[in-house]
């Protein structure tokens, strides 16, 4: 099963190698990371998050650390 996350990430900085480029490690890692072989560490996930220019939140990679990365959600209110 691949990694929706992950893949979304792939696709917006233009391939594995350069997402693996941009969170320093190797392709490879990125590509089991897409398919579940290897969880994406924190800090990795931060590196995801900010090559991803925001659009892949670290708390979709990893929503397992919530304390780490809360889910900034705006509650609505009704008047």
């Amino acid at each position: 099963m691949v990694n929706v996350a992950i893949k979304a990430a792939i696709d917006i900085a233009g391939s594995q190698q350069k997402l693996a480029e941009a969170c320093k490690v190797k392709q490879p890692s990125v590509w089991a990371w897409l398919h579940g072989k290897k969880k994406v560490s924190a800090e990795n996930a931060i590196r995801i998050e900010r090559a991803t220019n925001g659009r892949i939140p670290a708390y979709e990679i990893r929503p397992d650390l919530a304390v780490l990365f809360p889910q900034n959600v705006e509650k609505k209110t009704e008047a």
